[in-house]
């Protein structure tokens, strides 16, 4: 192992003037500098990061708080987690990934030891229990979502209110007049589970200023389930041809049940969705959708953290617009018997 006592040497210079050069705890030459510098490339040096942190009072380590509850989509979640983790390297920190469902236990196992700067919570709830020991800990922290009182928190989403509401208006503008939302599985809206809540939301409110009839159907995340969905809603809404999908997990399944049960898409049924763009991207019919920023949420996240750690002032809430891509699977409604 290269010791700092070899760049040192190689650089000609004594080991506290290497420390400093690396840390810019104290003003060195700039010639002196790029030696140092220059000299722990060739070995390869990396400062110990236990070292780091005593130097610094830092861990250089955040704690991405995601439990992995009922309901939840994990591919998505580790979406989120891959661009957390790629900024948080590009400011030279680590992340420790916190999935057990812990509530306050864990947010204070973390906080009451020096294992973490800062933390990014998900998975955020309309009335969270974690509220009240985030808004006392002594470390900054940012949550991807936003709860019912936000008051005193860094909190940042895709606006999930505005994405619902832009799916039926744009199912309206089509001609379409019965309209389903087709959301995530039951134990997320039982949860009060804050960006499921405000897709029903912005859909329902979207619905009654256009005068649409709409219904609201949680499906499970299972091709079966999917399947007695759509009989369902054309049991239930005979004149439907319009269909929001908040369900990652269901949306190829669902396009597949209303096709076996003898609809066209978009023909008969235009669909939409709030996912991924390469989800939507993806299927046999590419289908309409507002995508889900992943990268831009992680990425951002982990800024105002680096920013609060750096004693900035940084905005209470920040809302990502909804940005629609129309593919093939919506069309003008048309009539025609079932």
């Amino acid at each position: 192992m290269v010791k700092i006592t070899d760049v040192a040497r190689h650089a000609g210079v004594s080991p506290s003037t290497v420390s400093y050069a690396l840390s810019g705890k104290r003003p060195i030459s700039e010639e002196t500098r790029r030696r140092v510098e220059e000299a722990a490339r060739t070995l390869g040096y990396r400062p110990h990061a236990g070292a780091r942190a005593l130097a610094s009072s830092r861990s250089n380590v955040l704690a991405l708080v995601v439990p992995l509850r009922a309901g939840i989509h994990v591919p998505v979640v580790m979406q989120f987690a891959v661009s957390v983790v790629t900024a948080a390297r590009r400011h030279d920190h680590d992340v420790l990934l916190l999935t057990q469902e812990e509530g306050e236990e864990g947010l204070r196992r973390v906080a009451d030891t020096a294992l973490v700067d800062a933390l990014i919570l998900m998975d955020v709830q309309l009335q969270d229990p974690r509220l009240p020991l985030l808004r006392s800990l002594d470390r900054p922290s940012v949550m991807i979502g936003f709860p019912l009182e936000a008051d005193g928190l860094t909190c940042i989403d895709l606006d999930f209110r505005a994405a619902g509401e832009r799916c039926v208006e744009h199912l309206a503008q089509l001609g379409h007049r019965v309209v389903a939302l087709v959301g995530s599985p039951p134990e997320v809206y039982v949860r009060g589970t804050a960006f499921a809540q405000r897709v029903v939301q912005g859909f329902t409110a979207a619905a009654d200023r256009a005068g649409l009839a709409s219904v609201v159907h949680p499906c499970e995340a299972t091709p079966a389930a999917a399947r007695r969905v759509a009989e369902r809603l054309l049991r239930e809404q005979p004149a439907l041809t319009g269909v929001v999908v908040h369900n990652e997990a269901a949306l190829e399944p669902l396009v597949e049940a209303f096709e076996q049960l003898g609809l066209r898409v978009p023909g008969d049924m235009s669909v939409t969705a709030i996912c991924p763009d390469e989800l939507a991207a993806g299927l046999r019919v590419p289908v309409t959708s507002i995508a889900l920023p992943s990268a831009e949420l992680g990425e951002r996240a982990v800024e105002l953290l680096m920013r609060k750690l750096d004693g900035e002032t940084v905005p209470e809430a920040t809302l990502l617009p909804p940005a629609m891509t129309r593919r093939a699977s919506t069309a003008p409604r048309t009539v025609s018997p079932r």
